[in-house]
């Protein structure tokens, strides 16, 4: 691999700081408005490219041995013997709608194995090519890891198909000689929770699961040693009963609840009730104030609810990223790293919203049970989520769009026909002055989504009148297509905002941002002076809010007062 690919791994989440990447939501297909069950992911990484990887499924030779390359650095690991038959792959979802997605919550850094040989992206990326539902997902991961040893720290994982919504927690167990040269320790203690179904649930760098039922396969699975190793360890003393699985080997910290745990409760509470109680939690004040694996939302979550939940910046909170100074005279929820700050000796901490800066791709994935396997949906983005728009692409696309190709460009390697540059361009030109130049990019993303989630059905329509072959060259080419009308729009509206915005000034415009992108774009939207020469009247210079300018009369008044 000659890219980094995925979100880069914590190693712990011990300090604030620690807590970087990845937010998963998770809603069963009972909670959902069409009956879809849905999984969440942003792939929150400084150094990773955004695009989008495919990989086709086939038949293999029985001599067929696969290359394993760690995901976040592309160090070659080992080779592992090959399935005779492998599903295709796009993104984190196979040819049977199965969905795999995570976040790297670290744990106890003791438990790190130097000698393990799968890492926990290629856990989810082989998963996908070799298991066809959830349980035999949960199944092969820890064959693998177990198998092989496991290269990663503490890792939860949604997998999601068609019929069940589970989460899966895992982390290593360390490295103790067995005299032998190789490690007695190999493999990952584990526990996986069915979400029970017409619920939700989430997951955001901080392991989430607490005491589980023993005796439940329908709804629970579990290593046969996840309780005896946290004895043997020194993590847990008690009853089995009481065993809870994040306490062991995640133990809750300030900044795993407020950098993790709080992002995790601002999904609850956009859609569920009574979730303000548990505030205290979210804010790292109070940990026995322990929030709810899942909870029953207080009406169905629709797919666009889901998109727009991961767009939160704490809006409406205590924590809200655009209320204090440090969002700048334009409500700019984002404070740039370190994700800590120390003033007189007493340390601050920058928020870590679902939504920031340094996302490389994002998604939400439909398992739709309506449909045929094939037929599930990927909706896809690059960048910030707050500021970038999700393009369907169905599961069984059999090619990846140009415009998201991990060939079209890298994060050193400026592309004029990489979504990922674009939509950076757009994004960054955003946070100049982000309360006026995000909110016209909220309108494009709204009327662009909301007309795909139609536009969809009828897609949906046409294809199901097609053979299974038929069928996935129909939809490769639809998606591939979308992908490149999307990546249209935004280029329109990269130079639409450019001369709207420029310089901090405001151009004065016959209709809003909408009606230029249908229309021509041309400079007759904008207002002119009358005299025939494209010369901007009426130009608005908007300056800063109250809250800005009070700061900073406060702190340089003397010096900036107006003397009459």
């Amino acid at each position: 691999m000659k890219k980094l690919r995925y979100c880069l791994a914590a190693t712990a989440v011990f300090a604030y700081g620690a807590a970087a990447a990845c937010t998963n939501f998770i809603v069963t297909k009972g909670a959902s408005t069409d009956g879809s069950a849905m999984v969440s992911y942003a792939a929150d990484s400084h150094a990773l490219y955004g695009a989008l990887y495919h990989t086709p499924g086939g038949s293999h030779k029985a001599s067929t041995m696969m290359p394993v390359y760690e995901w976040d650095t592309g160090r070659y690991l080992t080779d592992i013997p090959q399935l005779r038959e492998t599903y295709s792959t796009v993104g984190n979802m196979n040819e049977h709608s199965l969905i795999i997605g995570e976040t790297t919550y670290g744990g106890r850094p003791e438990l790190a194995d130097s000698t393990g040989l799968i890492d926990y992206g290629s856990l989810i990326y082989i998963t996908l090519q070799r298991a066809k539902t959830a349980r035999e997902a949960i199944a092969t991961i820890a064959e693998l890891a177990n198998t092989y040893g496991y290269a990663s720290s503490g890792e939860s994982f949604s997998i999601v198909d068609r019929d069940e919504a589970w989460i899966m927690e895992l982390i290593g167990k360390g490295y103790k000689a067995d005299g032998k040269g190789g490690n007695a320790n190999k493999g990952i203690v584990w526990v996986a929770r069915r979400i029970p179904d017409g619920y939700v649930s989430a997951h955001a760098n901080q392991a989430r699961i607490t005491t589980f039922p023993k005796n439940d396969p329908e709804n629970c699975l579990y290593a046969p040693d996840v309780v005896s190793f946290a004895r043997e360890m020194g993590y847990y003393d008690g009853p089995d009963a009481d065993f809870s699985f994040c306490d062991a080997y995640a133990p809750l910290d300030f900044g795993a609840l407020r950098a993790c745990e709080a992002r995790v409760w601002a999904f609850f509470r956009t859609v569920a009730d009574d979730m303000d109680r548990y505030a205290d939690y979210a804010m790292g004040h109070n940990a026995a104030n322990r929030m709810p694996l899942w909870v029953m939302p207080r009406e169905k979550v629709s797919p666009k609810t889901v998109f727009d939940c991961m767009r939160d910046h704490y809006e409406g909170t205590p924590m809200d990223m655009t209320a204090d100074i440090g969002a700048g005279g334009s409500a700019c929820p984002y404070r740039w790293r370190p994700m800590e700050f120390e003033v007189d000796g007493v340390s601050y901490v920058n928020e870590r919203a679902t939504a920031t800066q340094q996302t490389g791709f994002w998604f939400v994935a439909q398992a739709r049970p309506w449909n045929p396997a094939d037929m599930g949906i990927l909706w896809f983005g690059v960048d910030d989520a707050a500021t970038s728009c999700l393009t369907p692409i169905y599961c069984s696309a059999q090619e990846v769009p140009a415009c998201l190709s991990e060939q079209n460009g890298s994060m050193l390697e400026y592309s004029p026909t990489a979504a990922f540059w674009l939509f950076n361009r757009v994004t960054n030109f955003a946070y100049m002055r982000y309360d006026m130049i995000s909110a016209d990019i909220r309108k494009v993303v709204d009327k662009w989504e909301n007309g795909m989630l139609e536009t969809v059905r009828e897609v949906d329509a046409e294809a199901l009148s097609l053979s299974p072959k038929a069928r996935g060259k129909f939809l490769t080419a639809f998606s591939t297509a979308t992908a490149q009308q999307l990546f249209d729009r935004w280029s329109k509206l990269d130079k639409y905002l450019l001369v709207k915005y420029m310089d901090g000034n405001v151009k004065s415009e016959k209709a809003d941002v909408l009606t230029f992108l249908d229309g021509d774009g041309g400079p007759a939207h904008f207002v002119d002076n009358g005299n025939g020469r494209n010369i901007p009247d009426k130009i608005q210079f908007p300056g800063y809010n109250e809250k800005w300018k009070r700061a900073v009369a406060k702190d340089n008044g003397e010096i900036l007062r107006v003397v009459k």
